[in-house]
């Protein structure tokens, strides 16, 4: 078959719809998943809102610390209802089935608000480098306005990563292989079931991601690396201890965040890897967004403090 005619054949063959396989295909496990999933999503739900709520209703949490945190649990809040409705449909339904654009559509929100957290997150180291190594010039450098085009930015980043990834994914065919073996329309999922040469898709999907997570991690070593350097010739013990507190809960949400990703993506590809894919992406999808607001209330005595004048408030 000439080329050409060959081409249009394919094109004439898209599909309108994928199929997503989920997280597993074993009956007996479909529905404890279900309820399992379905805590969870209630609990990122619940953490992220209150938390928002908290920093919103306290004008002692109206800091720039307080203001990226809030940002975090936004994005984790909206990250959530971009594929868990979809996942938990699936443990449902005998075939989860997701239109062409409803799947492209989940491919773009997901990459915007990874990408996005990914840079949230190294705002926040920025932060507390400033806070622990330039406190008398805190107020100074991180300003409203600073902290505003820091968010900004981050989202901008996010948006432009998500529409460059997303832009490449629809100039693809998809022929009649529509079954995507993943609980979401993932970047490689999806890449692996396309007719079309995929080389391009996966070149630079890997520099966006490649870069990102270079430059954010440079970000991140070497602002606690500034940090610890401060730590060490710090004279009084008080002042290590706060210090050290006010960079634990960044430093555990960092390490989940970029953990989990790092052994979902930076590995080979093959058929024996994409169950471990899809494990380690519950972590970062599910397990992350949960955590946060738990690591931060938790390990956070202004968190606290404000939980307990909120509840005041609504008892009194």
């Amino acid at each position: 078959m000439p080329p050409m005619k060959q081409m249009a054949t394919e094109n004439d063959s898209s599909v309108s719809e994928f199929i997503l396989m989920g997280l597993t295909d074993q009956p007996e496990l479909q529905l404890p998943l279900f309820f399992l999933f379905l805590v969870n999503y209630t609990a990122i739900v619940v953490g992220n809102l209150s938390l928002m709520s908290l920093i919103f209703l306290n004008s002692h949490l109206h800091t720039p610390m307080y203001f990226f945190l809030f940002n975090l649990s936004f994005i984790d809040f909206c990250y959530s209802f971009v594929f868990t409705p979809k996942m938990l449909v699936s443990f449902i339904l005998e075939k989860n089935i997701i239109p062409y654009t409803g799947c492209m559509t989940q491919l773009f929100f997901f990459c915007f608000f990874v990408n996005s957290e990914s840079y949230v997150l190294t705002v926040m180291a920025y932060d507390r480098y400033v806070a622990i190594c330039k406190p008398l010039l805190y107020k100074v450098i991180m300003l409203p306005r600073v902290c505003w085009l820091l968010m900004f930015g981050s989202y901008l980043i996010g948006f432009s990563s998500a529409m460059i990834l997303t832009g490449l994914m629809i100039r693809l065919n998809f022929c009649k292989n529509n079954i995507i073996n993943h609980y979401m329309c993932d970047i490689f999922p999806v890449l692996r079931i396309s007719c079309s040469n995929t080389y391009v898709n996966e070149l630079v999907s890997t520099a966006v991601v490649g870069t990102g997570i270079i430059l954010c991690s440079l970000i991140i070593l070497v602002s606690y690396a500034m940090i610890l350097f401060n730590i060490i010739h710090m004279s009084s013990g008080n002042g290590w201890s706060k210090a050290l507190g006010t960079c634990g809960s960044h430093i555990i949400t960092v390490s989940l965040f970029y953990g989990s990703g790092l052994l979902a993506y930076v590995k080979p590809s093959s058929a024996e890897t994409v169950g471990q894919d899809k494990f380690f992406s519950v972590f970062y999808t599910f397990l992350v967004p949960m955590l946060n607001p738990l690591i931060y209330s938790l390990r956070n005595k202004d968190v606290k403090d404000a939980v307990k004048k909120t509840l005041k408030r609504i008892t009194s």
